[in-house]
Parts: structure tokens; C-alpha cells; sequence
């Protein structure tokens, strides 16, 4: 069990430059259809904050291929707005950003993370107000975005 109360990772993330082209060539590796992309949705439900300011601005693409039982592979191609996207595909390139473990009472986990020493980068709700999602930090001890996720 690790610290956050669970080691189950539900997702795989990848920030890419161009969603539609990657998600049709990840389909043809599945052999499946490419999945629908959509965006990050409306500030006004997700609530973005991005350095712990508002970040109303913030936003990507994303799609989801569900690649075994309770995984999913996330494609993620920010917008140009400040976010973890973006800093991430300006400074590193495409590659993966993070692996998302679903919690519950998330602000205690994030509480967890942060004496550790993983600074809460990013957080908000999900696109339909169904879950919150928070990025933490990790790269130095984990070589990854930590991301927590809480579905309501």
C-alpha cells in the first residue's frame, strides 16, 4: 500500500503535440476505433487552478483508451495556456506525464504528498463536476506527475 491509500494506478498519461494524429495511430496499435477527443471542459464547473491562482484559461484536449481491466491510457494536448500541460510540452516534449491513483479525501492525500515534499501544482474538477483531480509534483523522487483523482 503506498502513502496515499492505495497502489492501484488507474491511469497512464501521455501530453502530446497533436491528439488527433496520435490517438489514430495508438487506435491502429489497439486495433480499435480512435476514441472521441473533447476538452477539459468549462471553467466555470472545473474551478482550474494552476500555481494555486485561478487558471481560467487552462485547458487541453483529451481522449481515453481503456487498455485492461480499470486502466486507461490518457492523450492530453494542452491548449498554450499556463498548466502542468504545457510546462511539461514546453520543457520536456511529448512523453509521459503522470500515472493517476483514484483516492478518497483527496485534500488529506494531497496533505500526505505535500510533507513529503511534492508542491500541489494543479488541481480542479473534472470536465462534468462528477470527480476532482489534483497533480502533484513528484518528479524529483518519481520521475512523474503524481495525480490523485476523486470521484464524487
Amino acid at each position: 500500500m503506498s502513502i496515499i491509500g492505495t497502489d492501484k494506478i488507474m491511469q497512464v498519461a501521455i501530453i502530446v503535440r497533436d491528439i488527433e494524429t496520435t490517438k489514430k495511430k495508438f487506435a491502429d496499435f489497439f486495433e480499435i476505433e480512435p476514441p472521441p477527443h473533447f476538452d477539459g471542459g468549462k471553467y466555470e464547473v472545473t474551478g482550474a487552478e494552476y500555481m494555486g491562482k485561478p487558471a481560467p484559461k487552462a485547458n487541453c484536449f483529451m481522449c481515453f483508451f481503456n487498455i485492461g481491466e480499470g486502466l486507461q491510457l490518457e492523450l492530453i494536448q494542452p491548449n498554450g495556456e499556463p498548466s502542468t500541460w504545457q510546462d511539461f510540452l514546453d520543457e520536456k516534449g511529448e512523453g509521459l506525464h503522470h500515472l493517476a491513483f483514484g483516492v478518497k479525501d483527496m485534500d488529506s492525500k494531497i496533505e500526505i504528498c505535500e510533507k513529503k515534499g511534492w508542491k500541489l501544482a494543479q488541481r480542479g474538477k473534472y470536465g462534468d463536476a462528477s470527480g476532482q483531480y489534483a497533480y502533484l509534483d513528484s518528479n524529483k523522487d518519481l520521475k512523474f506527475w503524481l495525480e490523485l483523482l476523486e470521484s464524487f
